[in-house]
């Protein structure tokens, strides 16, 4: 990227949506990237297939949030008793009294919440990749699963339970269920989604298309 430009018509800039530099728009080739050359955040990054491949990592995501909340989880086994859950018996373990806001809470940033950005991004992108007109309502959704990345939460819960994993061993033997490999698999899908799409050239097929 070239250094920041002096004012000229809007359509031809582009503006790092972290540190807010403008720069020249030049939309690089296939597999190239545009980078800010102020906080180094991806600005533009084209790849090949890149719609057919959200699309079908999307599925997958949409597959295992649903088996993952299913199958159990973790099962504990402790002085003769066992015990298994799954992740929605572990966002709702304190669904009872005042914490029920925050079992919702939980529930919601760790399931709900990828569920829904992988649901609305199939919205967005089907009709994009198929050339059709964009689905009523697709800049909306598009933008309302943006803003709902920073509350997607899924490596986060992984990290933790990572973390009490190695203080549960000493207390009880641990036994990983489906759901656990099932996890570890869609967080793997949800960082390789993210990875994969290039935001600015999903507004400008919707921009295309619409026009």
């Amino acid at each position: 990227m070239t250094s920041p430009l002096p004012p000229q018509p809007i359509t031809d800039l582009i503006v790092c949506p972290h540190c807010d530099a403008a720069y020249e728009l030049e939309r690089p080739r296939t597999g190239e990237r545009a980078v800010c050359g102020r906080c180094h955040t991806v600005l533009i990054a084209p790849r090949a297939k890149a719609g057919l491949q959200i699309i079908a990592v999307s599925l997958a995501i949409v597959v295992l949030v649903i088996a993952a909340t299913i199958f159990p989880f973790l099962t504990l086994r402790a002085a003769g008793n066992s015990n298994s859950v799954s992740i929605l018996d572990a966002a709702l373990a304190f669904s009872d009294g005042p914490l029920v806001a925050l079992a919702l809470s939980t529930a919601a940033l760790i399931i709900f919440i990828p569920l829904l950005r992988v649901l609305l991004a199939l919205y967005v992108l089907v009709p994009v990749v198929l050339d059709r007109m964009p689905a009523k309502g697709s800049r909306q959704a598009f933008r309302l699963a943006e803003a709902l990345r920073p509350w997607s939460m899924a490596e986060i819960f992984a990290i933790g339970c990572a973390v009490a994993l190695v203080k549960l061993t000493d207390l009880a033997d641990v036994t990983f269920g489906p759901a656990f490999w099932m996890f570890a698999l869609l967080v793997v899908l949800v960082v390789a989604q993210d990875r994969f799409m290039c935001r600015w050239t999903v507004w400008k097929s919707l921009d295309g298309l619409r026009k």
